[in-house]
């Protein structure tokens, strides 16, 4: 399984590559998409103290990741899947409705995005910090 994962027919790769993510999170592949979202998910549970544009950043990041996702062999997805539950049961417990697509609507229905499917659009921080909770609070 690590050789894949490093070699170079990786087809997760390939769609970071042709979505035009940065070369690090290109390099890093799957692996790196499902610690990169385990890293939100702490922030999130502790409080998130960034900016609603870094909020929507992260939600993009989750978005990759279930892209990518569908996107692996079996095994490999198999291997990282209860990671990804753990971590989006963890964050959801300290989700709370956002009333709508943090995107907006018009982007929701274009991208085909519901609450049930891609809900970490749909929900923001049941504490966010002081910059976050601002803007939340300014929309």
């Amino acid at each position: 399984m690590t050789n894949w994962i490093s070699g170079p027919n990786d087809p997760v790769r390939e769609f970071l590559r042709r979505s035009g993510a940065p070369y690090s999170v290109v390099a890093q592949g799957l692996r790196g998409l499902v610690e990169n979202w385990e890293r939100v998910v702490n922030q999130v549970v502790q409080g998130y103290n960034l900016t609603f544009d870094d909020y929507l950043n992260d939600m993009d990041g989750r978005q990759l990741l279930a892209n990518a996702l569908e996107l692996a062999p079996e095994e490999i997805r198999n291997a990282f899947l209860p990671r990804v539950h753990d971590a989006d049961l963890r964050i959801r417990l300290n989700l709370v409705s956002a009333g709508g697509c943090l995107w907006g609507g018009i982007v929701a229905e274009e991208e085909g995005w519901s609450e049930e499917t891609h809900w970490w659009y749909f929900e923001r921080p049941r504490n966010p910090g002081p910059r976050l909770r601002a803007e939340l609070e300014a929309m």
